[in-house]
């Protein structure tokens, strides 16, 4: 009996302390727009530091329309989407999944994207994954990201072992579907080609690659659409967004203020959430 009430006190003792770690790692009290953050000038810095970009492996920042979601994915084991709403002007967790595919929104939010699947927006949940069906989710595309635009022009990419994976484009003309095509050279020029962001008005591309002349790793690029209605040539974003280290995984906020990315900080691989102003998509483009 003593040894029953020793091992029960021990175990007391336990769960005081997780139950204090638990705590510890509570958030704090987060109002109002952007995760409560105060938001960035026009050089990145860390997206909530201390609370969403920490120690570890934080990645895949994204806001959904009407700016009153975000999402981020965590965990590099076993890869975590977590969503946070906010409500009464103070975000808090609602929602927990096993990552399958990177998240981007459609320009409506009502539906999720995640490379080769969808969810749809239920009322205040969303629908198990879905197919985009056989013209994308085929077995030798190994998709991480997909973008679309408000015409429904699909954007994704292709994950190779050797990095000479292109961006291909898929148009919804009538309604209907064509065909997936690689975009041109000037997109697909680099190696480690991946994570495109198309403008909702398909006024520009985003995406990272591994480009002569870059900063370190992969860079951040965009592209511009030309009057005749072909893509402009790759720009570097510069050293504003861009470090010696990969900078990737980039989406512009649904407001269009600030354009949300992530960098690798250190040589173990970590990762974490960065942002700046959105401003230079337009300072690019005047270049």
């Amino acid at each position: 009996m003593k040894h029953i009430y020793v091992v029960l006190v021990i175990l007391m003792w336990v769960l005081a302390l997780i139950s204090k770690s638990y705590g510890q790692e509570t958030l704090p009290v987060l109002k109002g727009p952007y995760m409560g953050q105060t938001p960035p000038g026009s050089i990145a810095e860390p997206f909530a530091p201390g609370i969403i970009s920490k120690s570890g492996w934080q990645l895949e920042g994204v806001f959904a329309p009407g700016m009153k979601e975000f999402y981020y994915t965590s965990n590099r084991d076993s890869a975590t989407v977590t969503g946070y709403r906010m409500e009464n002007n103070i975000w808090q967790k609602y929602i927990e999944f096993a990552r399958n595919g990177e998240i981007v929104f459609s320009p409506d939010g009502n539906l999720m994207y995640m490379a080769k699947g969808y969810k749809e927006r239920i009322g205040d949940g969303w629908s198990e994954r879905k197919s985009l069906g056989a013209m994308i989710d085929r077995k030798d595309w190994h998709i991480m990201r997909l973008s679309a635009s408000s015409k429904g022009t699909y954007v994704f990419d292709e994950a190779t072992k050797d990095g000479n994976g292109v961006l291909r484009y898929a148009r919804l003309i009538d309604g209907k579907r064509e065909e997936p095509k690689p975009l041109g050279t000037q997109i697909n020029g680099g190696k480690w080609t991946a994570h495109p962001f198309i403008a909702a008005d398909e006024s520009y591309l985003i995406w990272d690659s591994e480009l002569e002349g870059g900063y370190g790793g992969s860079d951040l690029y965009i592209s511009y659409r030309q009057q005749d209605g072909s893509w402009g040539p790759a720009i570097n974003m510069g050293e504003a967004i861009n470090s010696d280290k990969d900078d990737f995984f980039a989406s512009v906020t649904p407001d269009g203020k600030y354009i949300l990315f992530n960098r690798v900080i250190d040589d173990n691989g970590d990762i974490d959430i960065y942002w700046l102003d959105a401003q230079i998509i337009e300072s690019l483009k005047v270049k």
